[in-house]
């Protein structure tokens, strides 16, 4: 649907002009609800042409049923037009609970949850987690524990 298209690529247009949340918000009002408007009289036209009870029947009432929560990204430059994002970030967490089904015992699972939880922060603080894994597992046991806080990924240090 060429709708949906025009949608992006003015999210990507107010991407590329560095636009601050408040100016999206105006742009969207402006650009983008005429052409929401538009896919929503379209979804009811088709509506009325479909038999009730078919597949596309439910398919399109399932969304016509939640179209008042498609204008939200509009109400705010912050909200992004998908959840792309969310469940990009997320997919680990899924993949890992149907993983920890297999971990072997219910104490494996929670030394699985704190080895990614390492690897968690070693991404956020922009760490190497290969090199933090090399500098901390040999010193870990020879450190102070009043120093044990130098060890987390916040703190690497690859000259320490």
């Amino acid at each position: 649907m060429l709708y949906t298209l025009a949608l992006y690529l003015l999210e990507r247009q107010f991407k590329e002009e560095y636009l601050l949340a408040e100016r999206i918000k105006e742009k969207r009002l402006e650009k983008s609800l005429p052409i929401l408007n538009e896919i929503g009289k379209w979804f009811a036209e088709e509506n009325k042409k479909l038999l009730p009870k078919s597949t596309k029947d439910k398919a399109l009432n399932y969304v016509i049923q939640r179209w008042d929560k498609m204008y939200n990204y509009l109400r705010d430059g912050n909200i992004q037009i998908n959840n792309n994002l969310i469940d990009k970030a997320i997919r680990p967490i899924a993949i890992g609970r149907k993983n920890y089904l297999f971990a072997g015992s219910y104490e494996s699972t929670g030394r699985s949850a704190m080895i990614y939880t390492f690897f968690a922060n070693c991404k956020r603080h922009n760490v190497d987690s290969a090199q933090w894994f090399k500098k901390v597992l040999p010193n870990i046991l020879d450190i102070k524990v009043s120093r044990v806080k130098t060890l987390l990924p916040s703190n690497f240090n690859t000259n320490q």
